[in-house]
């Protein structure tokens, strides 16, 4: 399994006190798609992580970070001439906001030759995200690249549409991704960001737009997720309840567990449960990355009978082997 896509330094003062009135704040690290390669390391799976970051102190923050996941990272590359990318989380009462600084990045250095390593070569998986091409036109072009000349000949190329406004307003994005997301073999998208990158309403509508995808997965946030192949009926598995801490990085841990469940052979119901389990780990506590729970407390919930998953709480509950 590979990912490819940038990783950055956060910076967050404590939760609540807004950035501006700050005296010191957490020093983290997160990013889309090396957030996926974690969870799928500690769900069991070999990952490795293929970036660019800058010959500084946080580049090697960054680098430390990621590898002490369990992921794979002697395919990232330190670039001498430009600085690791670097955002910064402002809560409030409305919610949070992020501030990016990541113009000119070490990671938006990447091209087309990113994925030329032969070391890549078996990889069963590459994922990437719309971040990845919202960064520089080198970036888009590496995105095209992965989803149109295969360049990990024989991996399945998987897709999180993860549409980010601030780097890309909807109008110019919305055709990017919906080419990107096209041409590659699982999509996942949210349902709100479908609604507002191209309209569709409901996960049916996401499919006929995207015709091309073996697998299209709608998530639609506490409701739950909707699968839909080409060659089979869609299936809906609902969202356990739980106490939402902080929802960034949910999506990652999403896909991170679909993924681990796709790798295990598992069946489309016990894929999405599975997203849904690593996702609510995510949700229920601070920052990007969570724990998780052995593997056979995921075991169990995959294998319940739909009468007991439905009505699942997680809320307050320790998740324990």
């Amino acid at each position: 399994m590979a990912t490819v896509g940038e990783t950055m330094v956060v910076l967050c003062p404590a939760p609540g006190e807004p950035l501006e009135d700050a005296e010191r704040v957490a020093v983290s690290v997160g990013g889309a798609e090396s957030n996926v390669a974690g969870y799928l390391a500690r769900l069991g799976h070999c990952a490795a992580w293929v970036s660019r970051v800058g010959d500084d102190p946080f580049g090697r923050a960054v680098v430390r970070h990621v590898a002490a996941t369990g992921v794979r990272v002697d395919h990232v590359t330190v670039d001498p001439a430009a600085p690791t990318g670097l955002y910064v989380k402002d809560p409030g009462p409305a919610g949070t906001a992020v501030h990016y600084y990541r113009a000119g990045s070490a990671a938006s250095r990447m091209d087309t030759g990113t994925l030329a390593d032969p070391r890549l070569a078996g990889a069963r998986v590459l994922h990437l995200s719309g971040i990845t091409p919202a960064l520089s036109p080198s970036c888009r072009a590496l995105a095209e690249h992965a989803v149109t000349d295969r360049p990990l000949p024989g991996a399945l190329v998987s897709f999180d549409v993860n549409h980010r406004a601030r780097l890309w307003p909807a109008e110019q994005a919305a055709p990017v991704l919906r080419d990107l997301a096209d041409r590659s073999d699982l999509v996942f998208v949210g349902q709100d960001e479908a609604y507002a990158l191209w309209g569709t309403t409901d996960p049916a509508a996401v499919r006929r737009l995207l015709p091309g995808p073996e697998t299209v997965v709608v998530k639609d946030g506490a409701l739950g997720a909707t699968a839909l192949r080409r060659d089979a009926g869609p299936v809906f598995v609902p969202a356990p309840r739980v106490a939402v801490v902080e929802p960034v990085g949910a999506g990652d841990a999403f896909a991170g567990g679909y993924l681990a469940g796709l790798l295990r052979g598992l069946d489309p119901t016990r894929r999405l449960r599975l997203g849904h389990l690593v996702a609510a780990q995510v949700l229920g506590s601070i920052g990007d990355n969570a724990p998780l729970p052995a593997w056979s407390w995921f075991e169990r919930l995959l294998d319940a009978p739909d009468d007991t998953w439905s009505p699942l709480d997680l809320a307050g509950a320790p998740a324990e082997g």
